[in-house]
């Protein structure tokens, strides 16, 4: 593994009328939570201290709605009055409703076991509820609100009529049989169904729920309704309404974004390195699309460490890996001679200690913190672009902006996902669908608008060039402008 020096630094362009101090315990990432953000705004400032203690023991939620909220005081500001009548932040944080059922299913040995489930409606005004399921042991209410608050922004980044929510299970479909899987999406469904439609609320798949876990859900809630209503799920199989195109989208379309992001600042993609954390959808079709872009990926990574090929990963074997095998990453090295795989051993994970100039986290929250992000800095990255949802800790955000790096926030960068989501939900009203490249051209449309909305929004509000600012101001300000004409709701 190649390292370098460190750059030398660069002008930070601060908020407005903020100045944001980071404060990160000595614990480190599990301590994120307990970060200082500070606003001159009373009315922002006081939501937020309120927020969080109303929300003591949700440190995920919180983390998202202090990194939301810290960057939106230049707007607050010019509209302070009117949103602390109206009480609008105090409403923006409060999901509009939180669901939470048990889920008993049988085993293949005939037990029962129970689960909990769970949908957060956060916020509905531009749009039926959308968001995907995540079935994972981690799950709990904490990590439901703050994707589904991510969810809002996101989805308001796109242009299209969506609201935002989340929800899933602390049940884990590793290790289960089809069968297994099949009876639980199928009791999960059975209260799941009360909440949901097609002009209500579209869940989709996220971590843990894929076309399989989603062809049993749809089979669930079409026997329960007896009724065929393709749009309240996405992410479904063709063969039943699915969408060309949208097993791709979220890794292409973190592609399309820092393809815009990266030729704003006139700096050429074909030639250049990338390491690309995670082996799942997102990370391998941003590797395939990279690789396009002439991009070479020198290391992918799942749960247990990464491999590093000097010349390149082959996409094609990483597909079969994990696709068809469902195995695990090392796996790359049996088949690539001079290929490495490194272990993670609980500290950094290794791939981050490889240089490359674009890091692109498409695993899971918190991945890159402040040690990470120094190694990074040290290796000469020159952009970040986050595939997963909030893969990097506030410190580590401010360290690559302090140090020039370009960063695209995961709200605006892996907004492909659940635009071509939406895109699916417009062909099931149809029942009409487009071809391939139909989908993928509309992706890359939407995808380079978003990069344009984030441009505008920061320079309008004198953050040039920080997107993480750009991004939650010009989804704050739809949204703000949607709950206003709405009323007090």
């Amino acid at each position: 593994m190649q390292t370098g020096e460190h750059k030398p630094p660069f002008l930070f362009l601060c908020y407005n009328h903020a100045q944001i101090k980071v404060q990160i315990k000595p614990e480190g990432i599990q301590k994120v939570s307990n970060a200082v953000l500070e606003v001159k705004n009373p009315y922002l400032a006081e939501v937020i201290e309120k927020t969080k203690a109303k929300n003591a023991n949700e440190p995920e939620f919180i983390q998202a709605m202090e990194e939301v909220l810290s960057t939106i005081e230049p707007v607050v500001d010019k509209h302070k009055d009117e949103y602390q009548k109206n009480a609008l932040l105090e409403r923006l944080v409060e999901p509009e409703r939180v669901i939470s059922f048990r889920v008993p299913w049988i085993d293949d040995k005939g037990q029962v076991q129970v689960n909990r489930g769970y949908r957060v409606q956060f916020n509905g005004s531009i749009g039926p509820y959308k968001g995907g399921l995540r079935f994972h042991p981690s799950v709990n209410q904490s990590i439901l609100k703050f994707l589904g608050f991510e969810q809002i922004f996101k989805n308001a980044l796109t242009g299209l009529p969506i609201g935002g929510g989340k929800g899933g299970s602390d049940f884990d479909p590793k290790g289960k049989s089809d069968n297994e899987v099949m009876r639980f999406c199928q009791s999960f469904m059975n209260e799941l169904q009360k909440h949901i439609g097609q002009d209500v609320d579209v869940p989709a798949g996220d971590i843990g729920v894929g076309a399989r876990e989603i062809g049993y859900l749809f089979g669930q809630y079409r026997k329960i309704r007896n009724v065929y209503e393709a749009g309240v799920l996405t992410g479904k199989g063709l063969e039943y309404g699915g969408s060309l195109a949208r097993k791709e989208a979220t890794g292409y379309g973190l592609m399309y974004f820092m393809r815009e992001m990266l030729k704003e600042h006139k700096i050429e993609l074909n030639g250049k390195t990338a390491i690309i954390s995670g082996s799942g959808n997102v990370a391998i079709y941003a590797a395939e699309k990279a690789a396009e872009y002439g991009i070479k990926v020198v290391a992918m990574s799942d749960s247990s460490g990464c491999v590093y090929d000097k010349d390149g990963i082959n996409i094609e074997t990483v597909k079969f890996i994990k696709e068809i095998e469902r195995g695990r990453i090392k796996e790359y090295v049996e088949q690539h001679k001079g290929a490495e795989y490194f272990e993670n051993d609980g500290s950094v994970p290794p791939i981050y200690k490889i240089k490359a100039d674009i890091i692109l986290p498409c695993a899971t929250q918190n991945d890159i913190n402040l040690e990470t992000a120094k190694i990074l800095v040290a290796n000469g990255a020159i952009a970040v672009g986050e595939g997963a949802n909030m893969p990097t800790t506030p410190d580590a955000i401010n360290y690559f902006l302090e140090n020039g790096v370009l960063f695209a926030p995961g709200k605006a960068a892996n907004a492909g996902g659940v635009a071509t989501s939406a895109l699916e939900m417009v062909q099931n009203s149809m029942r009409f669908y487009w071809s391939y490249e139909e989908v993928n051209q509309k992706l890359d449309i939407i995808m380079t608008k978003i990069f344009a909305r984030c441009k505008a929004s920061a320079y309008e509000y004198g953050v040039k060039d920080n997107y993480v600012a750009g991004a939650n101001i010009a989804a704050f300000r739809k949204i703000a402008r949607a709950m206003k004409a709405q009323g007090i709701i």
